[in-house]
Parts: structure tokens; C-alpha cells; sequence
């Protein structure tokens, strides 16, 4: 009896302890089946464009963007380029000229318009293609054009010298304000008494000039990881939508981003998001 208490209690123990740990996160299957990080990879390793949508103040997503950015280089090599909504299109000279070595990361930093999260969330991203000598991509429109849409709306961006429009996708372009995730931020607009037409058509100028330039950048055989926002590719929406509507062909596989109490099973709202959901605690702490 003494030798059977003797191997049972460590287990019990140890079956204790497996009980209490806590997970910080945990990825689903668009259905909302949990699977792991390999299976995962297994699939964006075959993808022409990954898209992953991001909290941008969640620690979990900028460690897993990482992760998987030296997972798929190990895979594709400098074949894979990288882009970010956190970069405006008109910073790719100063983005340039700084991996050619022109001048140090002090002065780029100094003169880029960086976000206040750059150095804990976006810097290890930016410079490991700096070190491995991958593009990366400033794809986002600059803001001063999406404050003019917003004010004024899209058919105000044809007035803008040519000089201006290089860093716009081929104008006009096309606006289906239809479509869920456009009706939906007029609805919350119009319920905060905001109501303005023109909000999400400047939401849409920031998708469209973003998938603009993933396709600019993107060739047959390369593979392009995009960091984002999660509300601009969630249900295959937004940049998704433009670059199906560009290319239909490409294969595109979507992470989003979301948060739960419980991260044991997807919540039926963040099921069908994305062909991945990643789902952190929300009791994580926040990186601004």
C-alpha cells in the first residue's frame, strides 16, 4: 500500500499542477477548433500573402509576429518580404536609404514618423529584415490623405498633384460601403453621434493603398507577411477585400488577434475572423 501511495501521490501532484497553469494564449482554427503553433505554420508556410492582424497594444501578438517572421524566413529565405500598416508610404526612401546604409538607426528613428510603440513592439520586426537583408514595405497611406478623404471624401484624392498620388493606389478607387465592416463602424459612428459618411470611406483608403502596395512589392515564387491592425483583415475584409478584388488567384491566409476571459474555447463572435485566430488572456498587460 505504502508503494502504491508511493508512486501515486507525485502523479496526483503532478496532475494538480498541470490544472492550475495558465495559458497566455491559445490559436484556433477559423471554426474554432484549438490547434497548435505547428500546424499553423504548416499553412502560412504555402501562402502567397500572410496577413496578420494584430492588437496593437498586446505584447502576445508582437512576440508571435516575431516568432513566426524567423519561422517563415527559415522556410523561404529572402524570398520573403515584409510590410506594415505602422509605416507610411512615404517614409520607403528614408526605409531604404537606411538599410543601404546611409545613414545609422539614431538619425532614421529621429526623423521617421514612428508610433510611440515602435522600440518594444515593432523594432525587433523592422530590423530583423534589416539584418537579413529582407525588403520591408511601408504600405499605409500617409495620413494627411486619409484626413482628407475623412473631411472631404475619396473624390476629393483626384484633385492632389501626381506627385502626391504616387503614394495612392491607381484612383479612383472602388468602395463598396456595403460591406459589413464599413456599415459597421457608420452604425457605432452614428451611435457615438459622429455620424459621417466619409469615416469609412477614409478606412477604406488605408485598405486599398495597403494592399496597393503589398501587390506593387509581391512577385510569383516571394511570400509577403503583413502586420496590421486586425480590424483591417478581419472576415476576410478590408486589404483582404482589395486584394481579392486585384487578384483573385493569390493564396491569402489571415491571423486575427482577439482577446477572452477564457481562452480555453473561441467565443462564438471570433469564430470565422480569420483562417487563424489567435486569442490572448485579456487580464495581459498592455504595451502603451
Amino acid at each position: 500500500m505504502k508503494r502504491f501511495l508511493f508512486f501515486i501521490l507525485p502523479l496526483a501532484i503532478i496532475t494538480m499542477a498541470f490544472k492550475t497553469d495558465k495559458a497566455a494564449y491559445q490559436i484556433f482554427s477559423q471554426k474554432g477548433k484549438a490547434i497548435k503553433y505547428s500546424k499553423m505554420l504548416k499553412t502560412l508556410n504555402e501562402a502567397d500573402i500572410v496577413m496578420f492582424g494584430e492588437l496593437h497594444n498586446n505584447p502576445i501578438c508582437h512576440w508571435l509576429q516575431l516568432e513566426v517572421t524567423k519561422d517563415l524566413y527559415a522556410n523561404k529565405g529572402t524570398q520573403l518580404v515584409l510590410g506594415a500598416e505602422m509605416f507610411e508610404a512615404d517614409n520607403q526612401l528614408m526605409i531604404d536609404e537606411y538599410f543601404d546604409g546611409f545613414y545609422g538607426v539614431k538619425k532614421f528613428e529621429a526623423e521617421a514618423r514612428l508610433w510611440p510603440n515602435y522600440t518594444t513592439d515593432y523594432k525587433p520586426l523592422f530590423e530583423f529584415a534589416h539584418e537579413n537583408n529582407l525588403k520591408f514595405i511601408a504600405t499605409n497611406v500617409p495620413r494627411r490623405y486619409a484626413s482628407v478623404v475623412h473631411k472631404k471624401g475619396l473624390e476629393e484624392l483626384e484633385k492632389l498633384p501626381d506627385a502626391s498620388k504616387a503614394y495612392l493606389p491607381e484612383l479612383p478607387i472602388e468602395y463598396d460601403g456595403n460591406l459589413p465592416a464599413y456599415k459597421e463602424m457608420l452604425e457605432m459612428m452614428k451611435g457615438m453621434g459622429h455620424a459621417n459618411e466619409n469615416m469609412p470611406k477614409a478606412q477604406a483608403i488605408k485598405d486599398a493603398t495597403m494592399a496597393w502596395f503589398i501587390l506593387k512589392n509581391w512577385e510569383k515564387g516571394q511570400q509577403f507577411l503583413h502586420y496590421h491592425g486586425t480590424y483591417h483583415s478581419n472576415n476576410f475584409e478590408g486589404i483582404v477585400w482589395y486584394l481579392k478584388q486585384a487578384n483573385p488567384d493569390l493564396n491569402i491566409v489571415t491571423i486575427a488577434s482577439a482577446e477572452q476571459a477564457d481562452i480555453e474555447v473561441l467565443e462564438e463572435e471570433n469564430k470565422d475572423l480569420a483562417n487563424f485566430i489567435l486569442i490572448v488572456d485579456e487580464d495581459m498587460t498592455k504595451t502603451r
